[in-house]
């Protein structure tokens, strides 16, 4: 029996979300599961249709943590069956008291503490117990040794997808209509904060526009620089170029991504924020669209440079504005839209579970 601790599960959306589910799912087709997550207004219609046990924890943040483990603990003390514990987070850990084989997955921003800081202390406590340290990117390995993660306790296994589902006509007859004239497409599909570096795509578009007129971006998505990028827009007077959308449906925003020619998140490091994986561009290259990613960050392992995309300096204006001319220049984003869904094909669960099976 597998059981899983993670504070990130569906009804919520996100791609931490997305991989819990998909991970738990992966492990009930192969053994019983039981899960322990955070309460979610919206839990019941979901959790009523999955097929193993789900139980959610409310109250306060602050006391939900303890009482989440005092819970954990009562049933690892009840229940001799469990053969591995899988946590979300470091935090997950904290307070389980169990000599049950351990696996933590990490993702880059909540591990990127100084080095000798006391939250760097607390997350090297539990890192370096757990029998397996699961990165989700060559880039949080990395970054985890250097902050004093034990590399014998590291292993990479990147995050899973599941296939694609038809988009319906509907969908993609919209998405065209929105996107009609527009010869040059680009799309984001990410939060709007700072390490996502939507400003210095947008800074990009104000020159790429006098080479190629019917271009467009397109980003979906909401966050806290939402506004501050609208400002930018306006300021550039880049409006008919830019479009913002959020509260889409998810046929919609795929039908986007699929009617688009790039998919460009040139991520940068903020403070200790940075781009662990980025799922998001695999999701793109299921529909054939290849990625503009950035150097800081795990965006390499998802993204073939020179094959399903191209790897710059988010902090270059010069590198952004370069790549994605490159792509369009000789409809060159054609040819490596080909090889992405070969290449996502490697990141589907059936696949990623393998991995997973290894150290269990």
């Amino acid at each position: 029996m597998y059981l899983i601790i993670t504070r990130t599960f569906p009804p919520e959306v996100g791609g931490m979300q997305n991989l819990m589910w998909g991970l738990a799912r992966s492990l009930s087709k192969i053994d019983m599961v039981k899960v322990f997550a955070d309460y979610h207004e919206d839990h019941k219609k979901f959790d009523d249709k999955v097929s193993f046990t789900i139980e959610r924890v409310s109250g306060v943040k602050l006391l939900r943590k303890y009482r989440k483990s005092l819970l954990i603990n009562e049933y690892l003390n009840e229940n001799k069956n469990v053969n591995c514990i899988i946590a979300d987070h470091w935090k997950s850990l904290e307070l389980i008291k169990s000599q049950k084989k351990k696996i933590c997955l990490i993702h880059s921003k909540e591990i990127n503490h100084p080095k000798g800081s006391r939250l760097n202390k607390k997350v090297l406590e539990v890192l370096n117990k757990v029998d397996h340290v699961v990165a989700n990117s060559n880039f949080t390995k990395n970054l985890a040794v250097s902050l004093g993660v034990e590399e014998k306790r590291l292993i990479v296994i990147n995050p899973g997808i599941d296939p694609v589902e038809e988009i319906p006509k509907d969908d993609l007859k919209q998405a065209e209509e929105m996107l009609k004239g527009k010869k040059q497409r680009l799309i984001t599909v990410s939060r709007f904060d700072k390490r996502k570096n939507h400003e210095k795509v947008i800074m990009a578009i104000r020159n790429l526009k006098e080479k190629y007129p019917d271009i467009t971006y397109t980003c979906i998505g909401y966050g806290d620089e939402e506004e501050n990028l609208k400002k930018l827009v306006i300021e550039l007077k880049l409006d008919k170029y830019v479009n913002f959308l959020s509260d889409i449906s998810n046929e919609l925003k795929n039908a986007l991504i699929a009617k688009s020619n790039i998919f460009v998140m040139p991520s940068i490091i903020h403070k200790t924020s940075v781009e662990g994986f980025g799922i998001s561009f695999i999701e793109a290259a299921q529909y054939g669209i290849p990625s503009i990613g950035g150097k800081d960050g795990g965006a390499s392992d998802a993204i073939v440079h020179n094959k399903t995309g191209l790897i710059c300096d988010g902090n270059s204006l010069d590198e952004i504005y370069s790549s994605i001319d490159n792509l369009f220049e000789g409809n060159k984003y054609i040819e490596f839209g080909k090889e992405c869904k070969t290449h996502s094909d490697n990141f589907l669960w059936d696949k990623i579970i393998e991995n997973y099976k290894r150290i269990l």
